[in-house]
């Protein structure tokens, strides 16, 4: 009942996320880390970060993380789980909206959106250097292939984990 009076009021405001707040499975966070090859020396890139759930598991893997989301409360509670987890000294927090940052720096970009959002995010993921890993959990990018396509059981359901990597300009 709170949540969904939350999410009313949140998408009444300027700047509204514009997605359902859904928190992934663990399951799938390790999925789309490990999909991603996460290692130190990693700049992951969590658009649309929520709790900060993904940056923490790529900040455990020793990368450095950088949380995007247009709301100040999942900004505060991302920066507060990962104080928690002993990771935030790895992890920018950036209350920004996710269409405008400046994505020159990463290495691997996570997403969990809306089918939308991913396809008018794909031409400035294109664009990233090659090699950059793209991750999205459960939306894909239309006719952009991807390099691979897991799916995570948990309970009843199945979530899709799609890997795209950036290839030279032709």
């Amino acid at each position: 009942m709170l949540l969904a009076l939350y999410w009313g009021l949140a998408q009444a405001q300027p700047g509204a996320p514009g997605v359902r707040y859904e928190p992934s499975p663990m399951p799938v966070v390790e999925a789309m880390t490990r999909l991603a090859a996460v290692r130190p020396g990693d700049v992951v890139y969590d658009l649309g970060c929520g709790d900060g759930r993904i940056v923490i598991a790529a900040a455990k893997l020793g990368a450095r993380a950088v949380c995007v989301d247009i709301d100040p409360l999942r900004i505060a509670d991302a920066r507060e789980h990962a104080r928690s987890e002993g990771v935030a000294e790895r992890i920018e927090f950036r209350t920004e909206d996710l269409f405008g940052v400046d994505l020159a720096d990463a290495t691997v970009v996570m997403l969990f959106l809306s089918v939308d959002f991913n396809r008018k995010l794909r031409p400035r993921l294109q664009a990233l250097p090659p090699g950059t890993r793209i991750v999205s959990h459960w939306h894909d990018m239309g006719d952009w292939q991807p390099s691979k396509l897991m799916h995570v059981s948990r309970g009843w359901r199945e979530h899709p984990v799609f890997l795209w990597i950036t290839e030279p300009p032709r």
